[in-house]
């Protein structure tokens, strides 16, 4: 919270507490992630009562975390992997703040090196904060950017990245994959491995699979929109531990009911809702959140003949995910070298997409590491389409760390998922938002669309607010302040410069 020029978004206005109201509002909450917790906290704190039903037996979503046994019958700590938690996560941090002010439950990761098949290496640590500066420093110290890469950029085709606002910038290049934008603009190819395939990858899609509004918007997130810097931090321990059980233990202390390993089938709509679940369970409320995945929303939908109309209907029916990814996580007999990066990225070395040292900041590994002498070591590929990735993921493991061929695999997991919300060209236009056609039914996650510069957890946390203000606002109760990084591009100049690009697309279209 250190940029002056973030945003600010007022709270919708009314009582502040439903206990000054005739009634107190019931609201169930499908889905225990991010956005259904940050939903579930927004409406107990102003005294809604709250169910929150969720499909696996622990919180979190896909940054959930659990206890897991090794072969030998050890009991580890496993989750779906590495997760970057950036300064400029405002809203996922204010869900945080609730269960410690001071978020010491965060570690920071002061570099996460960056490495391409030749051997080049960017790095993060040192750079200013302040955009431009920021996003220039990484550049002209980057082995795969040079100053004459720099003269042969295409600005006018470039402004839009300098010059992101939301939403005009899906307006303009939803409709172009990222790969097809980076060329248009003559942007280097080594640099494009490094620098922005990490933006691709996080959608878990190849940049030519993925919109280049949402590359747009992600450079403005993390660069050129925000001077909270680029480095991030990471939770101490396993995401239950550290996170959600915590979360839990707060919301159960303002009467919030959990309902884990249930599923929901069914919501039906009429004066009031009827929540159906697996387990045979109807849950009565005066407003809903579908805080799930893009298969579970589309599951319930389906199921529910008498929800919302045709239009809404098609539009969640159209939904999809991104490609697959796979996390491996190795318990290692010997410990890698003491220099190995916490985290490292990797470009151009598929399908390896990062490597993470854990006992580098998660306290179960190093445990772990006290114990046994041994290191955890996790492996990620995204976009993982290829047959047999988890035998090439330890092949590029031993390239780049060679010590780790002689070591002796104690223990092994592989988690291979395809839940993740897809952002493809042209996907943004159809993408259902948090209200629906139902007042007291709002949607929430990280693939709901909502017109704000925010990505992955914090588009997550922030669609939960949201979610939580619109049924707020509906109760006649206030709502909770939210905040983003600036909705447009920084530099006047630059705008203009978009500005001026687009009005001469715009003839050449004419």
């Amino acid at each position: 919270m250190t940029d002056p020029r973030r945003i600010t978004l007022t709270a919708p206005h009314g009582v502040e507490h439903a206990a000054a109201l005739d009634a107190t509002p019931h609201v169930v909450v499908v889905g225990g992630g991010i956005a259904g917790l940050a939903a579930a906290t927004g409406l107990a704190e102003r005294g809604v009562d709250v169910d929150v039903v969720e499909r696996e037996p622990y919180l979190g979503g896909r940054v959930g975390g659990w206890t897991d046994t090794l072969d030998d019958g050890t009991p580890v700590a496993m989750n779906r992997g590495f997760h970057a938690f950036f300064r400029q996560y405002y809203n996922l941090r204010k869900l945080l703040r609730r269960i410690d002010a001071a978020l010491s439950m965060l570690t920071p990761v002061e570099d996460y090196p960056l490495v391409d098949a030749h051997g080049r290496r960017d790095t993060f640590r040192g750079l200013p904060r302040t955009p431009p500066l920021n996003a220039l420093a990484f550049a002209m110290r980057s082995p795969t950017f040079r100053l004459r890469d720099l003269v042969r950029l295409n600005a006018r085709a470039a402004a839009p990245l300098a010059a992101v606002s939301v939403p005009d910038t899906y307006h303009r290049l939803d409709h172009v994959d990222a790969e097809t934008f980076l060329r248009a603009i003559n942007f280097p190819d080594a640099a494009r491995h490094l620098a922005f395939e990490v933006f691709s990858r996080s959608f878990f899609a190849k940049p030519a699979e993925l919109s280049a509004a949402e590359l747009a918007t992600m450079f403005h997130i993390y660069f050129l929109g925000s001077s909270e810097g680029l480095v991030f931090d990471v939770a101490a321990a396993n995401f239950d531990v550290a996170l959600w059980n915590p979360l839990r233990d707060y919301l159960e202390s303002r009467g919030v009911r959990f309902h884990t390993g249930v599923a929901v089938t069914e919501v039906r709509a009429g004066s009031r809702f009827e929540v159906r679940c697996g387990s045979g369970d109807v849950l009565d409320a005066d407003g809903v959140v579908l805080a799930t995945d893009v298969g579970a929303l589309q599951r319930i939908v389906a199921n529910s003949p008498g929800l919302g109309d045709g239009l809404w209907r098609n539009r969640i029916d159209a939904l999809r995910t991104a490609a697959p990814f796979v996390v491996q996580r190795l318990w290692l007999d010997r410990p890698v070298r003491p220099e190995r990066a916490a985290f490292l990225g990797t470009g151009g070395l598929a399908p390896l997409d990062n490597v993470s040292v854990l006992e580098r900041y998660e306290r179960e590994a190093a445990d772990w590491r006290t114990r046994t002498g041994g290191s955890v070591v996790e492996l990620h590929a995204y976009a993982a389409t290829a047959p047999h990735v988890e035998e090439q993921l330890v092949k590029r493991l031993h390239e780049l760390y060679p010590e780790t061929a002689e070591m002796r695999v104690v223990g092994e997991r592989v988690l291979r998922r395809d839940d993740c919300p897809r952002f493809a060209p042209g996907d943004f236009a159809e993408r259902p938002g948090v209200t629906t056609p139902h007042d007291g039914l709002v949607l929430a996650g990280d693939g709901v669309r909502i017109d704000l510069p925010v990505a992955l957890m914090e588009r997550a946390a922030t669609t939960g607010w949201a979610a939580a203000n619109q049924l707020l606002a509906r109760f006649g109760i206030m709502g909770h302040t939210l905040h983003t990084v600036p909705t447009q591009g920084r530099s006047a100049v630059l705008r203009r410069l978009a500005t001026s690009e687009r009005r001469v697309s715009d003839e050449r279209a004419g």
